[in-house]
């Protein structure tokens, strides 16, 4: 099992963007008035983010990087590092990081690329940014993390529709002595169709077949080019794995469950991450949500819950748990220290 420190390196900023434009799901025709309301008690999604069409999740975390380099008065040229992980990029070819470097005017003596990850993709992109930035000898690394899901769903298929939004979002992490960051880090593939784009990749190519809709079951419509999702294999795939990932961790870092100050969950699903907390026993007061303002927002689901969570917070948590897990089967936690961390107050583009 990879678990491991990297050590002094720190957060010292994260922002977060959201498209303005904001769905209710009272408003979706997925079911009854009743079954609505159930449906957001129990999943906890009642609003939703979604981007205007030609709007790309490097534009959210474009917007999220240029608003935090502005609050920590960070300099262009001190960026080393560049990484942007996401399920949608702009193209197929090239690689979305290069066009960000150039959008953020950022010099040509920075390495950049992309890391194709979903719900883990923040988790695993603090470690790949840490660990590289631990390796230089001076320079800086911005980790920017978002998904644009609303382009890959059906709108009539309301096993997704109701759950997903987009988001953007920066972190900043720089060199400091005496910091240190704990990973575990895991994968299962033997799951991997659990939640899948079936078209437009090189195994299944896009063709005009791949636009024809088709009736799974009533309410359920898509393409092969949408995304689905098998719920509860998923449901079942995080009670069974995530707690004992982060009980790992934490016996690793010597850190009793009690000492965790607040402990940032991927917001896919308000019943499935109580029951995870639960077996944890952590405090509830400890695990804040962002599922009802701007759902399931993916990759970034994690720092946009910081960025509502401790904006304005005046004191930061020191002991702080992140938790990424769902598409791969891929899943990893983190202990890291917020305390001195600029956390912006979320950006509408």
């Amino acid at each position: 099992m990879p678990i491991f420190n990297i050590p002094n390196v720190k957060i010292s900023g994260i922002a977060s963007s959201v498209p303005v434009k904001v769905m209710d799901n009272n408003d979706y025709n997925f079911g009854t008035e009743s079954e609505k309301q159930l449906f957001i008690k129990t999943v906890g999604i009642r609003y939703r983010r979604i981007a205007e069409k030609g709007t790309t999740a490097s534009d959210l975390c474009i917007a999220a990087a240029n608003k935090l380099m502005e609050q920590i008065g960070w300099e262009r040229s001190e960026i080393k590092i560049l990484i942007f992980i996401s399920q949608t990029p702009d193209y197929q070819i090239p690689f979305t990081a290069s066009i960000i470097q150039d959008k953020l005017s950022l010099t040509k003596d920075c390495m950049a690329f992309d890391i194709n990850l979903g719900c883990s993709g923040y988790v695993y992109g603090l470690s790949i940014a840490a660990s590289l930035l631990n390796s230089l000898s001076a320079g800086k690394a911005l980790l920017l993390v978002g998904d644009c899901s609303s382009h890959c769903i059906s709108t009539n298929d309301k096993s997704v529709t109701p759950l997903f939004s987009d988001a953007g979002s920066a972190t900043a992490l720089e060199k400091k002595e005496g910091e240190t960051m704990s990973f575990n880090l895991q994968t299962d593939g033997n799951e991997f169709d659990d939640i899948i784009i079936q078209d437009g990749g090189m195994k299944s190519p896009f063709s005009s077949d791949s636009l024809l809709y088709k009736e799974i079951e009533p309410g359920i419509n898509r393409a092969a080019i949408n995304m689905s999702l098998d719920g509860l294999k998923i449901f079942n795939f995080a009670l069974r794995e995530i707690p004992g990932n982060v009980n790992n961790l934490l016996a690793h870092s010597i850190i009793d469950v009690a000492e965790i100050e607040t402990a940032f969950f991927h917001q896919a699903n308000l019943l499935m991450n109580e029951s995870i907390r639960k077996k944890l026993k952590i405090n509830a007061d400890k695990v804040p949500y962002s599922l009802y303002e701007f759902g399931n927002t993916s990759s970034a689901s994690i720092p946009i819950t910081i960025c509502n969570k401790l904006h304005n917070k005046e004191t930061k948590p020191k002991t702080v748990l992140l938790c990424g897990f769902g598409v791969g089967l891929s899943w990893g936690s983190a202990i890291a220290d917020l305390s001195s961390a600029k956390i912006l107050p979320i950006i509408e583009v």
